[in-house]
């Protein structure tokens, strides 16, 4: 049973981190890939990162390349990402999403569980 618990995020100044977790309280994430998506006020949710069941393999979308690292620790059932040298366009809610597959997907449809989201504010 997945069931997606998210933390980590708030209000913080331009440059600065925030790493965001999501750990599945309830069991294993061993076989599900791992998304990050963001959503901005009157913006649709994007793709922000993906990491696979090992972690081996991953996928940044080119905003966030170079300053966030997405990582997991399936031994802890979460998984992270890493947000350096933030930016104000950055600021939006952050969700983490998961599926029972290994594909590195950017799409919404294709993930089956979701965690409540976390706010991330960059302030200028």
């Amino acid at each position: 049973q997945v069931h997606l618990v998210e933390s980590g995020g708030g209000l913080v100044q331009v440059g600065d981190s925030l790493r965001l977790s999501c750990e599945n309280p309830r069991g294993t994430l061993g076989r599900f890939v791992m998304g990050w998506f963001r959503q901005a006020p009157g913006k649709e949710r994007e793709f922000v990162a993906v990491i696979s069941w090992s972690g081996t393999s991953l996928d940044l979308h080119d905003s966030v390349r170079g300053r966030f690292i997405v990582s997991r620790d399936n031994t802890k059932n979460t998984g992270y990402l890493q947000m350096n040298n933030l930016k104000p366009e950055d600021t939006a809610v952050y969700y983490c999403a998961s599926a029972p597959f290994n594909s590195l997907s950017r799409k919404i449809e294709t993930y089956n569980f979701w965690g409540q989201g976390t706010q991330v504010t960059v302030s200028s």
